[in-house]
């Protein structure tokens, strides 16, 4: 490494952020990333440890010690080149992946990690800068023909890898705009959605055919899932029309809360709530936008779609946000000789809770009650850990105002639709059943159609989606053409 003895000279300097008061007025990403010389200082700590656990830690295998080299030598040019080789996009993974490949930091046994994520977003928000990004058009055609049905990173990542490769790739989407949960689930001020259009722009000078509002199969008419779809188009037709089918739906399907009180109004899941802000934000109009303004707001669910919730509600005017968690508050600090190099517990506070929030642990909703049809307040319970297994807390039942409840508790599998449309076989958790590895690794038990993604792997990070959607495409490759040079 360029810097032998950076990592005991240097500190781990982090991103800045824009003040609560102004960040809360609008939508607008408030991160302030690293200039060159903090960058320059950040790829200096990079250990050159010999065994860079980083890599394994990071789901795409970036190559994380080169590229942190390459910054630290000031060749930005080859660092996006050597970031690129592994990874489509990495604005998003620089933005909202919560970096494994941190956790993973052998400088993180006993110090603080090498800021990965952090030089990974200098990277590429200087190589848009300054024009390296540009389309990379197949130079032959290979005259197959594939689809690809959801447009979130699963599947633009496969796209453009196959589009790369020469095939003829039509990319499905049943929204009105590309990105699926990109799109329309996390919020604008964490990512906004130019990034996402100007990748498109690159996948539709690389020769891929965008079709949004196009919906595969029939939709269940009691969904609550988000279908802007306007046009649809029968899974027999695909599988007569293309050469290969691949499957990179999200994962959907809301995990809902069922209790007393449940029917009552005022109380949606996460996933009803965010696109509306999201699309109005993009300069559509929502009627009957569900809106937090001057609400009491419980969030009920703790993670990242949670912390979502609670910074959309701030920037609407909530009067409060309160966000409940079933399990234990976690220590402040993780066990690091016990965890690492894995992802470890420890208790996070994102962006959005030091905007304002209440957090309750080890708390479970029993019922909702309300006034004429509207939810007011609900009533919870304290639960512990008892031989492995949640158990109440007799005596501990406790009420609170509640105008606005949102259930943020996780996804439980895709749309069923879509599988059920083509005959796709399910695992027991009623994602599509495939393997990763093998002969005919990505491939479902239906003929030439393949599934990768939250489709496949169920509710998970973006940069798992990368993955598998990079993966997929080279299995995808394969099939078509006997063999394939996609990187996997």
């Amino acid at each position: 490494m360029g810097k032998v003895t950076g990592f005991m000279e240097f500190e781990r300097i982090e991103e800045g952020y824009q003040a609560v008061a102004t960040r809360v007025k609008n939508y607008k990403e408030f991160v302030i990333g690293l200039d060159a010389e903090q960058a320059k200082i950040q790829g200096a700590r990079c250990m050159d440890c010999g065994t860079p656990f980083c890599n394994s830690g990071c789901p795409v295998n970036n190559i994380i010690p080169d590229f942190n080299d390459l910054v630290f030598q000031g060749d930005w040019k080859q660092a996006i080149e050597v970031l690129h080789s592994t990874n489509n996009f990495p604005e998003f993974t620089g933005r909202i992946c919560p970096a494994p490949c941190e956790a993973a930091c052998t400088l993180n046994v006993n110090d603080e990690a090498v800021g990965i994520k952090s030089i990974e977003h200098a990277i590429i928000d200087r190589a848009w800068a300054e024009g390296w990004v540009q389309p990379q058009p197949a130079a032959v055609q290979t005259g197959k023909k594939v689809a690809v049905v959801g447009s979130g990173p699963a599947g633009m990542a496969a796209a453009q890898q196959l589009a790369r490769a020469g095939h003829a790739v039509t990319l499905l989407e049943k929204n009105d705009r590309v990105g699926g949960l990109l799109r329309y689930g996390i919020p604008d001020f964490k990512m906004e959605k130019s990034h996402i259009d100007r990748r498109m722009a690159q996948l539709q000078a690389e020769g891929v055919t965008v079709r949004t509002g196009v919906l595969v199969g029939e939709w269940p008419q009691d969904s609550k899932v988000t279908n802007w779809a306007k046009e649809s188009i029968t899974a027999k037709q695909l599988q007569k029309d293309f050469d290969a089918v691949l499957l990179t739906g999200g994962s959907e399907q809301s995990r809902d809360l069922p209790v007393p009180g449940r029917e009552l109004d005022g109380i949606h899941f996460a996933m009803e709530f965010l696109p509306q802000q999201n699309k109005l934000n993009a300069g559509d109009k929502v009627p009957g936008q569900l809106r937090a303004d001057g609400k009491h707001v419980i969030v009920i669910g703790g993670g990242d779609t949670g912390s979502d919730c609670v910074g959309t509600s701030n920037r609407h005017g909530a009067a409060s946000v309160t966000q409940f968690e079933v399990m234990p508050q976690p220590p402040e600090v993780e066990d690091r000789p016990l965890t690492w190099p894995y992802w470890p517990l420890k208790m996070r506070t994102s962006s959005s809770h030091e905007e304002g929030c209440v957090r309750e642990f080890a708390v479970s909703t029993k019922s909702f009650a309300g006034e004429k049809g509207k939810v007011k307040s609900l009533t919870t319970v304290e639960v512990e850990m008892k031989e492995g297994k949640l158990v109440e807390v007799a005596g501990t039942e406790k009420t609170y105002q509640a105008d606005l409840v949102l259930l943020a508790m996780g996804f439980v599998h895709p749309v069923a639709s879509v599988l059920d449309a083509f005959g796709v076989a399910k695992d027991a958790r009623a994602n599509a059943k495939a393997s990763t590895e093998g002969q005919g690794a990505y491939a479902t038990n239906v003929a030439k159609v393949f599934a990768a993604g939250d489709m496949r792997r169920g509710q998970s990070l973006v940069v798992w989606a990368i993955r598998e959607g990079r993966q997929a495409a080279h299995a995808v490759d394969a099939f078509l053409m006997g063999q394939s040079d996609l990187p996997r």
